[in-house]
């Protein structure tokens, strides 16, 4: 039976958690693929700190509703409450025990979509981040139905505007394009079907809860993917039945752990039915794929390139420099191209080519270089580094080798920063 050495073990851990920790490496080395996984996947506690301190709704609005500077302050404060937020998460994602949870949280948040900008909300968009992460390794169908009810993608997708005799289809779209089938698998007259389902569904802003009027509900069956229904759990029923639902989760899961490439037809195939075959279970879906021939196989190794939380935080959870305050964490991402609880737009961040340009580029380097720089911990950060030799640490921080030249001159800080400025570090 196959089992992990240093590289096999280093490849699944950069995959799959929040950088490569030296002390996780050497846990699943000498395992077997399975064992290996199965380690990686255990159950882990994952409490979050505790949430800074939000303006109640109703005193937000208040401001808004006495003047013109009134507006302004509420979009001040918001402004500020949004990036204690973002300060909030990013601590919690440099030192959360469990890593892997939080690496599918982030996975979780750029599929069900939402944004400050929009919601303008702090607390329920903390809600729903709690959503994701109570959920992330467990069950799809319970996620979904929890994320249809959720007040801050209601507000986000314009799902409180969805009322009898005015139907609004943007919640009904998305959850059709983006959540389960994709596009190119139902038809306008599906979205529109499915977004009568749906009206009467909101959200108590104030409350921060999910409501239902059945006034505002149409009360009629529509035909939706060719079968009837009159509800918007039935519209999820009918989604959750389709063998596409399954495949499309697939695809995204071969996209952000194998490869950019397009994935062969007959693994989608028997990924999806497998996973719609275990009731949706999330963990099951995510052992087929480390488990698989081609998560493994050399073709796609290092073809990946990491995002702007895998490089800040990654690398701040790997080594042991000095961390920046998480304000100027918060900073770096902004202008690296991933600003938490701000994606660009429904359909998320890309990723992939899209994470490097010649400006990212350019602060991805200064980061580095200023993370890595001369200080007076010198002498404590390289006795925190892995006592081991120079090859091994090559081994730990590339994917492959460097594509630079190596310092000549002695000494492991020196050689750890060659190795993180070396191109071959942008990817995983």
């Amino acid at each position: 039976m196959q089992r992990l050495n240093f590289s096999d073990a280093r490849h699944l851990v950069a995959r799959t958690a929040l950088g490569q920790e030296w002390s996780i490496v050497e846990q699943l080395q000498n395992r077997t693929r399975a064992d290996a996984v199965n380690i990686l996947l255990k159950t882990t506690a994952n409490p979050t700190p505790a949430l800074p301190p939000m303006t109640p709704w109703n005193k937000i609005m208040g401001m808004s509703n006495h003047s013109n500077t009134g507006k302004r302050n509420a979009r001040m404060q918001m402004g500020r409450e949004s990036v204690r937020m973002k300060q909030w998460w990013l601590q919690h994602l440099l030192t959360t025990k469990a890593p892997v949870q939080e690496r599918m949280t982030l996975f979780w948040h750029n599929h069900f979509t939402s944004s400050f900008e929009k919601v303008e909300q702090p607390k329920i968009m903390f809600v729903q981040n709690q959503l994701l992460r109570d959920n992330a390794l467990g069950n799809f169908a319970v996620m979904l139905r929890k994320i249809a009810r959720d007040p801050a993608m209601l507000v986000y997708l314009d799902g409180s505007l969805n009322k009898k005799g005015k139907p609004n289809e943007n919640f009904a779209r998305e959850l059709l394009e983006l959540f389960t089938l994709g596009r190119g698998h139902y038809t306008e007259k599906d979205i529109k079907a499915a977004a009568i389902a749906f009206t009467g569904w909101g959200a108590d802003r104030a409350k921060g809860v999910f409501t239902y009027d059945s006034s505002e509900n149409e009360g009629k069956k529509v035909k939706f993917l060719n079968q009837w229904v009159e509800s918007g759990d039935q519209v999820i029923d009918v989604l959750l039945k389709h063998p596409r639902t399954a495949d499309h989760i697939a695809e995204k899961f071969w996209h952000e752990f194998i490869s950019y490439h397009a994935p062969p037809a007959g693994t989608i195939r028997r990924w999806g039915h497998n996973f719609r075959a275990s009731g949706y279970q999330i963990s099951v879906l995510l052992k087929e794929v480390l488990n698989s021939n081609e998560f493994w196989d050399n073709r796609y190794r290092s073809g990946l390139i990491k995002s702007p939380v895998d490089l800040v935080i990654g690398t701040l959870r790997t080594l042991p420099y000095l961390r920046p305050p998480t304000e100027e964490l918060v900073r770096i991402t902004q202008l690296l191209g991933q600003d938490l609880f701000d994606p660009p737009n429904v359909k998320g961040w890309t990723g992939g080519k899209s994470w490097i340009d010649t400006q990212t580029l350019l602060v991805r380097t200064s980061f580095l270089n200023q993370t890595t720089r001369h200080s007076k911990a010198d002498a404590h950060i390289e006795r925190s580094l892995p006592n081991t030799d120079g090859e091994k640490v090559v081994e730990w921080l590339l994917p492959r080798q460097p594509a630079l030249s190596l310092p000549t001159t002695p000494g492991k800080l020196r050689l750890v920063k060659a190795l993180v400025l070396d191109p071959a570090y942008q990817l995983k």
